[in-house]
């Protein structure tokens, strides 16, 4: 079964039977796609894992990511089978199957350091304010309508290269000792079609697909698109007005996440990171985010590749994760994203990166899988 990163589909009939597998859900910390997206993965570890039983393979750990994200992701449809946010690591004990979902805190049970994976960094957290907050975010926005894409039209695809990696966990189940850690920095490629119908998804890196990659087309009936769920054709549809964007956003995401503020910074964080827009538009989201209670401009932060930047952030009060827009502090360019934990909270110090993405390449192509500048294929 295969997803669009932003795009819910009706769920095929197996599915629910093999939803008895996974544990009583709790209150979910992401949006609602990103968690389907992050379930759709688990249930396909889930069978691996009794293939390695069946054949005697020793247990192992797997960590997933939403993005934003986004996400997921996203962070929602978001973003995809991305980025964004929290991770989930899938566990096999002792020849017995346990699961256990991220909600950007802690896992309930693990099997060791998991597979690809590095000791989570801790930073010292420079603090946000909201002094200048609107004079830089209307430099980025200035900036956002400058930075102009072909519009993709019908038959190309929408292609963006990133860096990235997200938070696992590791618990000892007998000792209760639980140890942080992230993914190994690592490569992920999307192509997305201006209707949403068609994709591909390239990260072998996350253990997500192959090295050749997996599909995103659309199975079946395609769902009305809407924010948690966008396409271009859809995107460039909306308002440019930030009151009216913010006011949208905050109706179609209703009872989503950590409440109405945080779920719109995080919907509108997945709507900028992995994909393109209309300038006017993705310029009207950063003024619209500004509007959002909670939001500061943090003065130095640094994208998954080590960039510097300027970021505007927001705190989640539920789970104490900070999520950055990253931008470059002379061009104000989009860089990427990083989520810090702010307090300590289940087992996270506060100043661990939880997740880190970098953005290298957006472009509008002739065909699928084919790279910007390229005349072949990947």
């Amino acid at each position: 079964m295969n997803r669009t990163p932003w795009r819910r589909r009706r769920e095929p009939l197996d599915h629910v039977e093999s939803a008895a597998l996974l544990p009583a859900p709790g209150d979910p910390v992401l949006s609602r796609d990103r968690l389907t997206t992050l379930e759709e993965h688990l249930m396909n570890e889930i069978r691996q894992a009794q293939d390695r039983k069946s054949t005697g393979a020793q247990p192992q750990t797997v960590a997933l990511f939403p993005p934003s994200s986004p996400e997921p992701p996203r962070r929602t449809g978001s973003r995809r089978l991305a980025l964004i946010g929290a991770a989930a690591a899938v566990a096999v004990l002792a020849g017995t199957i346990g699961v256990a979902q991220l909600t950007g805190q802690k896992a309930v049970e693990a099997a060791g350091p998991p597979e690809g994976s590095v000791p989570a960094s801790v930073v010292q957290v420079a603090q946000g304010t909201t002094e200048g907050l609107s004079s830089t975010v209307d430099r980025i926005s200035v900036a956002a309508v400058k930075e102009k894409l072909p519009e993709p039209r019908p038959g190309q695809f929408i292609y963006i290269k990133s860096q990235v990696s997200w938070l696992t966990m590791s618990e000892n189940v007998d000792t209760g000792k639980s140890e942080t850690y992230v993914q190994k920095l690592h490569g992920r490629q999307v192509w997305l079609s201006p209707d949403g119908r068609r994709g591909w998804l390239i990260e072998p890196g996350n253990g997500t697909t192959s090295r050749d990659g997996l599909t995103l087309d659309d199975e079946g009936e395609a769902l009305e698109p809407s924010i948690g769920s966008p396409s271009y054709d859809y995107l460039k549809t909306l308002t440019t007005d930030p009151d009216e964007l913010l006011k949208k956003i905050y109706e179609e995401t209703e009872g989503q996440g950590n409440g109405p503020d945080q779920q719109a910074f995080t919907t509108i964080g997945d709507l900028v990171m992995e994909q393109v827009m209309p300038a006017e538009l993705t310029s009207a989201l950063y003024r619209a985010a500004a509007k959002i209670p909670g939001v500061v401009v943090v003065d130095d932060t640094t994208d998954a590749v080590g960039r510097h930047g300027i970021a505007i952030a927001r705190t989640d009060e539920t789970g104490g994760a900070r999520t950055e827009w990253i931008f470059d502090p002379k061009t104000f360019s989009y860089l990427g994203e990083r989520t810090v934990q702010m307090r300590d909270m289940e087992g996270v110090e506060a100043g661990t990166v939880t997740g880190h993405t970098a953005i290298t390449e957006r472009a509008v192509v002739d065909a699928m899988k084919e790279l910007p500048g390229a005349k072949g294929k990947v």
